[in-house]
């Protein structure tokens, strides 16, 4: 592991990678501002549209375990290469597809790249800094990836309303694949003296024994109910949902829609710095936020005729905003509980909670959508938000409950005269003694 002050180095290497995470999102929202154009491209309707944005989440939330495992076995460098030349590629291919069935395989090959990157920053920023300054760093990267969302806003709109569709997306392609000379040489998989990357073991005794660790269970139940309402509304159902169900104006919709960014890049951070000074307080943190998110889901679905002032749903945004920063405490929980060997599988893992929760989330309000259909006033999207409000429910109570487990297994260790990641202070609610992980 490195010093508590890493060498330049370190962070130069840092900084290629997060490079390229920033344009792995720059891809995943590039369809954002192309929707319309792309209806007439491929000469479909909106159903079959959004099968791009489903096809790519069903993706990234099913390779995050297998992306786990291909990091600790090849390294960072190797998988963050191959993730760019995915990610260009599929772009490239994106910008000649002139029928569906060619953009969906486009998009699949992009959405293969962008599910690659993230575990393997996280392995990385965890091979070449301490665990004293893992969680800021890592927040960091996310919130510096955010801004490649920004960039698939405005700029890349007025790139395609200038260039054209297949331009715009052959100069982004091409610029991305040209990327992996920087990744393939810059990046190093280890700090000097570290770990090096595991060759071998049977995949699926590397799950289990990463699944096994109370701490991991516990990270993916954070990230499963702090980053999905977030994810549900940028990525679908946000802008219908202000729109159609709030009455908000289209241009409106749009900036508040923003706040789902800006909160993202600025809370980054800020959380980021808490929770890596502050171990102690992560789950009070992660509790804390959970409460208030639930709060905000109430105050816009029970406001009276369903219309919040702007400046209301504005406020309940930002907080869903900082659902991307708070689930940053699920790899910090991660990098404390597991070794750097097996933190690469454990992170796939636990970012395979928020980004299932999410597809489920996705899903489960149009579901609510169909069967509610003709509810007068916009109704039927408070009834179908109520779908998501479920989700945090059902998260919250499987993180409380592996949260106490977690404990029990650090109390455990303590009068075992073991070191322990964080010292805890026990509660009279405290589980006494640890019991043996059981099937979520």
């Amino acid at each position: 592991m490195a010093a508590d002050r890493p060498e330049r180095r370190a962070w130069w290497i840092w900084s290629a990678a997060v490079i390229a995470y920033l344009a792995a999102v720059f891809h995943r929202g590039s369809l954002g501002v192309a929707g319309t154009q792309a209806l007439d491209r491929f000469d479909v309707g909106p159903a079959a549209l959004s099968a791009f944005t489903v096809l790519q989440v069903g993706i990234y939330a099913g390779m995050q375990i297998p992306t786990g495992l291909l990091v600790d076995r090849f390294g960072s460098r190797r998988v963050i290469t191959v993730a760019v030349v995915l990610l260009g590629t599929g772009q490239v291919l994106f910008a000649v597809a002139d029928s569906y069935s060619a953009g969906l395989v486009a998009r699949a090959v992009l959405g293969l790249g962008d599910a690659l990157m993230w575990v393997s920053i996280l392995r990385l920023v965890a091979s070449h800094f301490s665990a004293r300054r893992y969680a800021l760093v890592a927040t960091v990267s996310s919130a510096l990836g955010a801004l490649g969302g920004v960039a698939a806003t405005f700029p890349l709109a007025m790139a395609l309303q200038n260039l054209g569709w297949t331009a715009t997306f052959l100069l982004v392609g091409a610029l991305t694949l040209g990327y992996a000379a920087v990744t393939g040489t810059v990046v190093r998989d280890v700090a000097p003296g570290g770990a090096q990357p595991r060759r071998g073991g049977a995949v699926f005794q590397q799950v289990r024994n990463a699944w096994s660790v109370p701490g991991t269970r516990l990270a993916f139940w954070t990230h499963f109910c702090t980053m999905f309402a977030s994810g549900a509304l940028t990525l679908l159902w946000g802008f219908p949902y202000l729109v159609n169900g709030l009455g908000v104006p289209a241009p409106t919709a749009s900036v508040l829609l923003s706040l789902l960014i800006v909160g993202q890049v600025v809370g980054g951070p800020v959380v980021g710095a808490l929770i890596g000074s502050r171990p102690e307080w992560r789950m009070w943190i992660v509790l804390g936020y959970l409460a208030v998110n639930a709060l905000s889901w109430v105050v816009l679905l029970a406001w009276p005729q369903g219309r919040p002032p702007v400046a209301v749903i504005a406020a309940a945004f930002l907080v869903f905003a900082l659902g991307g920063p708070v689930s940053s405490v699920a790899f910090a929980l991660v990098r404390d509980y597991n070794s750097v060997q097996q933190v690469g599988t454990a992170t796939g893992v636990a970012n395979a909670g928020g980004h299932s929760a999410t597809a489920l989330g996705v899903l489960c309000v149009g579901l609510v959508l169909d069967v509610a259909q003709g509810m007068p006033g916009g109704s039927e999207y408070r009834v179908a938000m109520l779908a998501l409000v479920a989700l945090l429910l059902f998260g919250a109570s499987r993180t409380v409950v592996w949260w106490r487990r977690a404990r029990a297994e650090v109390f455990a260790a303590e009068a075992r005269g073991e070191g322990v990641p964080v010292v805890l202070t026990r509660h009279r609610w405290d589980l006494r003694t640890p019991r043996q992980p059981v099937a979520a």
